[in-house]
This record gives C-alpha cells, structure tokens and sequence, in this order.
C-alpha cells in the first residue's frame, strides 16, 4: 500500500527525528551570576561535535517542554543558589536523584516539573538527563558581573561538558 501525500497530511505530523545529546544551558544574560548558562554555550557551540545540539534560553518552566524532548541524552547548565557552599561550586545532578517539591506550585514549574509532565504524557523525553550547576551568589541583580568564582568554575564545567559529550566523566564526588 503507497500512501498519497493527501493521506500523510491525513496522518498527522511526523515525529521529530531524536538527536542523540542536546547542551542545554538556562540563565538569563542580563542577570549577573545567571549569565552563567549563556557564556557556556558560545563556547560549547565553538567545539562541540555536530552531533550535539547546543542551546541557551533564558525560558523556564513548560516552556523548557520543546527543549526536553526528542533527544537521548539531555545535559543541563543552570545556577542554583543553595547557600550550602561557597559561590563556584559546581554539582552534578541527575534527574533521577532529584524530586519536585511535593504540593508544587502551578506559579512555578521548573524543570524537573516539566520532565514528570513529559513522562507522564508519554512524550518522546530524554532518556538521560544530567544537571551541572553551579553555585550562584547573585542571580537577581540586572547587569553587573558575574561573581569571580562563578567565572572561575568556567574552565571545569567546559571540561566536565566535553566528558560527558564522548561518554567519559569522573565520579559525582570527585566533580563537586
């Protein structure tokens, strides 16, 4: 059996083609420490393999949906503000180890919000989905620079990155 176009449209579309890793780096460029996540992607996007696909966007919550889906492994760049270490700190997360706030707040959904939902639904979500982040000391002032440990813990997640991109990576104890 041949199917017409007229049929395909019929169908639906096709689903997206799955990418096998995709450097996602949240933050927004104008807030100090937030920045984070887009100067790691311009310089990710010099040498990273063409298999992988780099983004930065400062969206949040179901708007990270698109961003989620479609790939195998999903590797994240965000600042987190603990307050449990020193600014520059850099911890590795995987999303299986992290749990969304129980009674969560339809005000703010994150990230991890997001991933359940996707699951939830049956969407084509990463299979492999690691955090770094970095510890922040300002993420709420606009303009301004980056802390110089956040700046400084630059040279080891661009490291940790490529380690992850070809399948190589230390242990989580050696990396925080």
């Amino acid at each position: 059996m041949s199917l017409n176009s007229e049929t395909m449209k019929a169908l639906g579309p096709t689903p997206a083609k799955r990418v096998p890793m995709r450097l996602l780096c949240l933050g927004n460029d104008l807030m100090c420490d937030d920045s984070l996540g887009s100067v790691i992607a311009e310089k990710m996007r010099r040498f990273a393999p063409a298999e992988v696909d780099v983004v930065s966007t400062p969206e949040a919550g179901f708007h990270l949906l698109d961003y989620v889906l479609n790939v195998h492994r999903l590797l994240v760049v965000d600042t987190i503000v603990t307050g449990n270490a020193p600014p520059g700190t850099i911890y590795v997360f995987s999303s299986n180890h992290l749990k969304s706030l129980p009674g969560g707040s339809p005000h703010y959904v994150g990230l991890f919000e997001t991933l359940e939902l996707a699951r939830a639904l049956s969407l084509p979500v990463a299979d492999e989905v690691i955090v770094l982040a970095v510890e922040a000391a300002d993420c709420w002032t606009v303009g301004g620079e980056m802390h110089p440990a956040v700046r400084d813990s630059i040279p080891a997640l661009l490291r940790m990155i490529r380690q992850r991109m070809h399948g190589r990576h230390a242990s989580q104890d050696e990396e925080s």
